[in-house]
């Protein structure tokens, strides 16, 4: 049974900063590429920063600078360090993990943690 547990969501002031953690289990998660997805009331959800397996990372626009992805395999987690909080940053942000088999992938959600930038 595969598992992506988000945590590390909550209030926190414009200028803030958090850090969410996705704790895997259930998948090899060194062979997966793993990613963090935000979506806010009324919006798509959307790409916030993603990871290879090999560690490359990639980054939304709008986070550029300010947020940082990270993984420790050994711990089967991935990280997100977001500095500058930004009100617009508000959302539900969602771990995702891929696993590219050829002509599938496998492709799991975590159930999201809200994140509030408020004042």
């Amino acid at each position: 049974q595969v598992q992506l547990v988000e945590s590390g969501g909550g209030l926190v002031q414009p200028g803030g900063s958090l850090r969410l953690s996705c704790a895997a289990s259930g998948i090899i998660f060194s062979l997966n590429d793993m990613g963090w997805y935000r979506q806010a009331p009324g919006k798509q959800r959307e790409l916030v920063a993603s990871i290879t397996r090999g560690g490359n990372t990639n980054y939304a626009d709008s986070v550029k600078g300010r947020f940082t992805i990270s993984r420790d395999n050994a711990k089967n987690t991935v990280y997100l360090q977001m500095n500058s909080l930004k009100p617009e940053d508000t959302a539900v942000y969602y771990c995702n993990a891929r696993r590219d088999l050829g002509y599938y992938a496998n492709v799991y959600w975590g159930r999201g943690t809200q994140v509030t930038v408020s004042s």
